[in-house]
């Protein structure tokens, strides 16, 4: 009997503890959060260009991104430009790729750095 007398709950300690790893869990999600809506938007985008006819047909390129630059305007999308989005012929058709990484500051010296890749099928694209 007089061990439970002296078990009284949670501790100071343990209760500082809990507060600290949700506060954390916090601040990460409030950092990653706008990365993941930018890649949400950007996954958009590039889906509805691909959707959107035969914009790209010349070599370049430059059609599609200057209609993805639109949309980059429009969207407010960061982190990565239309430059950036490449523009690959494969057996199956030809694919708008992208690959790049988010850095966000977490704290002092310590960085968020989150890598996104992916390739969208062009639908006006024909095979090789």
């Amino acid at each position: 009997m007089q061990l439970r007398h002296r078990q009284k709950g949670i501790g100071w300690f343990g209760l500082l503890f809990i507060f600290g790893v949700i506060a954390f869990v916090a601040i990460v999600g409030a950092k990653c959060f706008p990365i993941y809506m930018n890649q949400f938007k950007l996954q958009s985008t590039l889906n509805k260009v691909a959707s959107g006819g035969d914009s790209g047909s010349d070599e370049s390129g430059a059609g599609l991104r200057k209609e993805l630059q639109r949309y980059w305007d429009i969207d407010d999308i960061t982190r990565i430009q239309p430059k950036d989005i490449k523009i690959k012929r494969k057996e199956q058709g030809r694919f708008m790729v992208y690959d790049y990484e988010a850095r966000e500051r977490l704290f002092y010296n310590i960085y968020i750095v989150i890598h996104f890749e992916g390739e969208v099928r062009m639908s006006g694209a024909s095979s090789v």
